[in-house]
């Protein structure tokens, strides 16, 4: 897609569309299993109303209503903590630099959904979301010029168009059939802590993808409230790097 002007500008690249149509299908597949839609913005709020907006708003005749809510509090990490549910999906418009995005998108696996992070210039570093829709410019104007509007409409038309193929809707997941699976068993899990041990000798409340549970603390000493830690086999291994420390 281009704008014809003095200079010819491409507003969306061979490798964006194809950003887009991946997290459009993940989107749909969440939605259609009963996912909320949170949107952040710290830098930039009237893009997260925006969002939010889009998608819960049917413009179009026959297009489903999408649950969808714009958190724009000046702690969208605290915010997101208790809004979302394992299985939601976390959308931000910010930039590679903005540690309050960089620590939501972190400490998002340890909640159990996804992320989507839409911005321009620097890209994050690999892995710092879920799906990164990404603008390749360093013009500072970008935010206000409407090339993000563009990419998260094209997100809600194309998640629509999912939606039209209910074969789609369903992941093809692989399961075990090891009576103990090597995989699973050596799996890191990313956990925060809702509540510290009382004691040494108890184990601290913590929260995972797969809800509130248990875990040994040992290895680690003293851990406090929101700490983000890394379980393996039910036990710390190890604290994760989260606020300023965790900039990329």
């Amino acid at each position: 897609m281009t704008a014809s002007a003095d200079v010819e500008l491409e507003l969306i690249d061979e490798e964006l569309a194809a950003d887009l149509a991946t997290a459009a299908l993940a989107l749909a597949r969440r939605f259609n299993a009963g996912a909320t839609l949170w949107t952040i913005s710290p830098q930039w709020e009237p893009h997260a109303h925006h969002i939010a907006v889009e998608f819960v708003h049917p413009v179009i005749m026959g297009k489903r209503a999408l649950p969808s809510v714009a958190l724009v509090e000046p702690d969208p990490v605290a915010q997101c903590r208790v809004a979302t549910r394992p299985g939601d999906v976390v959308i931000a418009v910010a930039s590679a630099d903005n540690l309050q995005v960089i620590d939501a998108m972190r400490r998002a696996p340890a909640w159990g959904v996804d992320t989507i992070w839409i911005g321009y210039g620097d890209r994050p570093a690999a892995g710092s979301a879920t799906h990164t829709l990404w603008v390749k410019s360093d013009d500072p104007m970008v935010p206000a010029t409407g090339r993000f509007v563009l990419m998260y409409h094209l997100l809600w038309e194309l998640t629509h168009v999912c939606f039209e193929h209910p074969g789609l809707m369903t992941a093809i997941e692989t399961e075990c059939t090891d009576d103990v699976c090597v995989t699973c068993s050596d799996e890191g899990r990313l956990a925060e802590v809702i509540l510290p041990p009382e004691t040494a000798f108890d184990r601290a409340l913590v929260r995972t993808s797969n809800g509130e549970e248990l875990a040994d603390v040992t290895v680690l000493g003293d851990v406090a409230v929101d700490d983000l830690i890394l379980l393996h086999g039910g036990s710390a291994i190890t604290r994760i790097a989260t606020g300023a420390e965790a900039r990329p």
